[in-house]
């Protein structure tokens, strides 16, 4: 990975994707040399962004995974 260089105003300059990103790096890159492959690569990253979407807690959300927000969510609606 290497840092963002975009331009002020395009999606690379974009707060969101840097701590996306930042995250990514923190939790999956950080301490490991190189992967064995493109495909080790992909399989790691995909297993995080679904880790990421699904169950790791989020601060914006009070510490709530998103599936458990999205459960109590269409509960309280119900």
């Amino acid at each position: 990975m290497t840092q963002s260089m975009g331009a002020v105003g395009s999606s690379a300059d974009n707060a969101l994707a840097e701590s996306f990103n930042a995250a990514l790096k923190r939790e999956v890159l950080h301490g490991r040399a190189a992967f064995r492959d493109e495909h080790e690569c992909r399989r790691e990253v995909f297993r995080w962004v679904n880790r990421y979407n699904t169950k790791r807690r989020h601060s914006y959300l009070g510490q709530v995974a998103p599936d458990a927000f999205e459960s109590a969510m269409l509960a309280a609606a119900a």
